[in-house]
């Protein structure tokens, strides 16, 4: 799928070039795209080496709280619910710990530590399916939890807005919180519905009832707030619960008797290494999407997004963070360069900027999870996952478009 997406965006570049040439007589649009290719190409160089400090110094405080037991300790409060959302998974099966596992390491943005999860739970979930090239309840319920996001702590993307000049890149947490809640909460009433699980159950009401009052806490709370102060007080309290996270991993660490410093160590390297790796990458991308951009292509279809939003009579500023939330059920490096690529054009701490950030946040890559985790274990029938998928992905962004307006508007 990534491949597609990349070569259709030299092709449009292609194109829409040659049209302009010839019936536009704009004869300097090749020369703006052979540009565009090379100034992306340093700008992606210097954006990954700048991200160097940053990723080692987020992946050495996740090394601590991994080594301090903080995903074990999610993973025994969340098994209770995840047995009554799987009721076909018998208790203490391994898939129900390796599940927990997975999500809890999404949720802290342990990326790297979550996909080998994620396809460990596929494999141990395989292990109950009496049709092998069919996908179960409990495997299309896992896939579309993890679709739809489940993202607590966004570090990489306050990473990329750090990069970017952000003045506070941490001011984002909140609106992601509340569009990853509802990308979440959709994408389970989603599958609930086709696969008739019992919400009701009080378990299952116990904890859901529980996330919906600290999200409708923080709803509430932040509406009764002038924006300023509605800005300020986000930002402080983002910020208030990250370095307590920081904390709570070193106490643990502590109380363990852990070395800290030697587990932040051995993370900050894996950071290095991260940002190293993600070069050609990130390149590749930064570069397709600045010839797209470069040849007009993009700037056509952004025309046509707001002559129909003007149209209805809608405020237009959400159309330049489109791009973000198009290419996000597809590809997440393609997203990752297209919320750079807004954030650079217009602004870290422009609306669109903090848009394209929201959206990044508030949902993973439909397609993109749904080949690695069902290819993993040879699945061909995927059934309702991906209906399901796109409709959490779907309300996610919806409800990032929402409240970036209600916070930043």
């Amino acid at each position: 799928m990534l491949n597609i997406i990349w070569i259709c965006f030299f092709l449009a570049a292609f194109f829409t070039a040659l049209f302009k040439l010839i019936f536009l007589g704009d004869q300097q649009v090749f020369a703006q795209i052979m540009e565009a290719m090379f100034s992306l190409s340093k700008s992606a160089f210097e954006i990954s080496l700048g991200l160097t400090g940053v990723l080692a110094l987020w992946l050495g405080i996740m090394r601590i709280g991994e080594k301090s037991g903080f995903i074990l300790l999610l993973t025994q409060s969340l098994t209770p619910l995840f047995s009554r959302l799987m009721p076909d998974v018998p208790k203490g099966h391994p898939a129900l710990g390796a599940i927990v596992m997975n999500i809890s390491a999404n949720a802290l943005g342990l990326d790297n530590a979550a996909t080998p999860l994620g396809i460990k739970a596929m494999k141990e979930l395989q292990t109950l399916n009496p049709n092998p090239d069919t996908a179960t309840n409990a495997q299309i319920l896992f896939l579309v939890i993890n679709t739809s996001g489940v993202t607590l702590f966004p570090i990489t993307i306050f990473t990329y807005r750090a990069q970017l000049g952000a003045e506070n890149p941490t001011d984002v947490f909140i609106p992601i919180l509340i569009a990853t809640y509802i990308s979440t909460l959709v994408g389970l009433l989603a599958v609930a519905f086709v696969q008739k699980i019992n919400l009701l159950d009080k378990v299952v009401m116990a904890y859901l009832g529980s996330f919906t009052l600290v999200v409708g806490g923080l709803l509430v709370y932040f509406s009764s707030l002038p924006q300023q102060q509605m800005l300020q007080q986000s930002a402080i309290i983002s910020n208030i619960i990250l370095f307590s996270l920081i904390i709570s991993f070193i106490f643990g660490a502590l109380y363990k008797g852990i070395n800290a410093y030697d587990a932040f160590i051995e993370g900050a390297k894996e950071g290095f290494q991260t940002a190293i790796l993600i070069i050609p990458y990130l390149v590749a991308m930064l570069v397709a999407i600045g010839v797209f951009r470069a040849s007009g292509a993009l700037e056509m279809l952004a025309d046509l997004a707001r002559t129909l939003v003007h149209y209805f009579g809608i405020d237009d500023r959400f159309v330049d963070a489109l791009p973000t939330a198009l290419m996000k059920p597809f590809s997440g490096s393609g997203a990752r360069a297209m919320m750079i690529d807004t954030m650079k054009t217009h602004g870290a701490d422009s609306f669109s900027g903090r848009l394209a950030s929201v959206v990044q946040g508030s949902t993973e890559t439909t397609f993109y999870v749904l080949a690695i985790y069902f290819g993993s274990v040879g699945i061909k029938r995927i059934r309702h996952a991906a209906a399901c998928g796109i409709i959490a992905d779907f309300a996610g962004i919806i409800a990032a478009i929402f409240v970036t307006y209600w916070f930043f508007g």
